[in-house]
């Protein structure tokens, strides 16, 4: 059963958050708008140590804890936003949960549309894991993202073995967009109960994003690319969630290499939420983390 704060939250994203990305120029709109900042916030700055650096040409920050026994563990996490939005206080709160149990996080500041496109962002990601794991073993390694986020983070992974670099301990995703075509005719059934997403903003976004390329690559659309090669992966959603069908239709082809949740009645990305159902999944990704 849904909780009542997360039936609130849902009400307030339908009135707040979905109007922005009802049409394609709406979106448009909204991504000639500035991007936010992002610089952490003061108060996880005050708690845990935070220092900035720049890798191939844009900013990484890394989160360690000022308290917490080091778990030799790391953390490469990228933030959601539909391709243009900058990191908000949900993945800092997300990430400080994770600093705060001891593991040092990476925070790629990837380039946003509309300036850049996907093309920009491959090699930067690829150069910040490099970097990563030149100092760290690759089994203590976990890729983890939200929405646009955990789409990059697996992106990331697929592109691995042809950069001659290996894989990742884990793979941990929330929501991400899996086709950026958007066209499972299931979306049309799921989009009349999501909050948040809609689909013409999402692909007005999905085409900025790509730059004029077929939204159906590979380098795009990670259900389109190869998984032979993944590491094990835990994919989070919610069932009223546009991009569920084509999480499960994921899940379904990699043959029990993704470990699908899905939870029932909710919106996009509801573990980084301040609602009940995300303890249980931060409380999860924390036991993965510790048992690596």
């Amino acid at each position: 059963m849904v909780s009542r704060r997360a039936r609130a939250l849902s009400v307030f994203l339908r009135v707040t958050r979905r109007r922005g990305m009802a049409t394609a120029e709406k979106a448009r709109v909204a991504m000639a708008e500035p991007a936010g900042t992002h610089i952490p916030p003061r108060r996880l700055r005050r708690r845990h140590r935070v220092e900035d650096r720049r890798v191939d040409g844009f900013p990484c920050y890394r989160v360690t804890s000022r308290t917490a026994p080091e778990s030799g563990k790391v953390v490469i996490y990228l933030h959601g936003g539909s391709f243009f939005r900058e990191i908000s206080w949900w993945h800092w709160r997300f990430i400080d949960r994770l600093v705060t149990a001891g593991h040092r996080v990476e925070v790629p500041v990837y380039p946003l549309a509309p300036r850049y496109t996907y093309r920009s962002a491959r090699p930067y990601l690829l150069a910040v894991y490099r970097e990563v794991i030149g100092a760290v073993d690759p089994g203590r390694v976990v890729l983890a993202g939200d929405s646009a986020g955990g789409t990059l983070a697996l992106l990331l992974a697929q592109a691995l073995p042809d950069a001659g670099l290996p894989g990742p301990a884990r793979l941990i995703l929330f929501a991400p967009c899996l086709d950026m075509r958007l066209s499972a005719p299931e979306i049309d059934r799921v989009q009349a109960d999501d909050p948040w997403l809609a689909r013409p903003g999402l692909l007005e976004a999905g085409r900025v994003w790509a730059g004029g390329d077929d939204l159906g690559l590979p380098e795009l659309s990670p259900i389109n690319g190869p998984v032979d090669g993944l590491p094990e992966t835990d994919l989070f959603v919610g069932t009223h969630d546009i991009l569920y069908p084509d999480a499960r239709a994921f899940a379904e082809r990699t043959a029990g290499r993704v470990r699908l949740v899905a939870e029932p009645g909710l919106f996009h990305v509801y573990p980084l939420a301040p609602v009940p159902e995300a303890r249980p999944v931060v409380k999860a990704v924390l036991t993965t983390l510790d048992g690596l």
